[in-house]
């Protein structure tokens, strides 16, 4: 067994696919629109769905907000520098809501991005 996807319900399709791609580097592996139930799904990642776990955003046409709730944490990335990293992506108009530095009580240094849904992404610095 192993985890193939995460799903994340995103209000502007578009935005949520250049942030991933243009902000974290990730591709866009495939995408599929279902007209008949208005909503579009597209597959993004660091490789192949075959061999990696990858992330799944779905569109609902006819929906333009969602409650965040409050039980979903953040999806994480490994990063080899946290402040480079917070660096680029603030350079590419990302929202890091949590400098680079390192967690408390730990020297692991981590940072958090929101993306366009408010969607929080942790970077944990790792060789």
């Amino acid at each position: 067994m192993r985890i193939l996807h995460t799903m994340l319900r995103v209000t502007d399709l578009q935005a949520s696919i250049d942030f991933y791609t243009n902000i974290f580097g990730m591709d866009l592996l495939r995408n599929k629109e279902f007209p008949e139930a208005k909503f579009t799904l597209a597959f993004l990642g660091y490789g192949d769905e075959d061999s990696n776990t990858v992330l799944e955003l779905t569109h609902n046409w006819e929906t333009d907000s969602y409650d965040m709730g409050n039980a979903y944490g953040h999806i994480a990335i490994a990063v080899a520098d946290a402040y480079k990293a917070c660096d680029e992506i603030t350079a590419k108009g990302g929202d890091v809501v949590r400098p680079a530095g390192p967690m408390m009580n730990s020297g692991t240094v981590i940072a958090f991005v929101k993306d366009p849904d408010g969607y929080m992404i942790e970077l944990i610095e790792r060789e």
